[in-house]
């Protein structure tokens, strides 16, 4: 019965977790296409996170990992950002840094590669470190 209930929590969280990720993917302007494509989910799921009708939901390693990295990104840009025009609109921003060569991350991310997550990531945090 506790592997049962853990199962459920574990349904829950993730649900939670996916429903979080989404919204700041909007915040971000990510067009639907983009969400689906960075956090690797349908376009019925990613409808039903947005809308918040998504109460529990299985989510494979990868897609979990890839709501990690988005939730992650969020949190090392609120470490460098104290207004909220650069924390959302950060990751729409052209960029001129040799990874970006004049792309957005928001435009990286969206082609769904789970390298460009990390990458971004690595490079946002990179920031947040230069701070201290």
């Amino acid at each position: 019965m506790q592997a049962q209930e853990a199962i459920g929590e574990d349904k829950a969280a993730a649900a939670t977790g996916l429903k979080t990720a989404v919204r700041i993917l909007d915040k971000w302007g990510a067009s639907g296409e983009q969400g689906e494509a960075i956090l690797r989910v349908s376009h019925s799921t990613y409808a039903r996170a947005r809308n918040g009708s998504v109460q529990t939901i299985k989510l494979d390693r990868d897609q979990l990992t890839r709501i990690s990295y988005v939730l992650n990104i969020h949190a090392a840009l609120r470490l460098i950002f104290d207004n909220p025009e650069n924390l959302y609109g950060f990751m729409k921003m052209a960029n001129d840094n040799p990874y970006f060569e004049g792309r957005s991350p928001l435009e990286i991310l969206g082609s769904g590669d789970f390298a460009a997550l990390y990458e971004i990531f690595k490079r946002i945090d990179a920031l947040r470190s230069a701070q201290w």
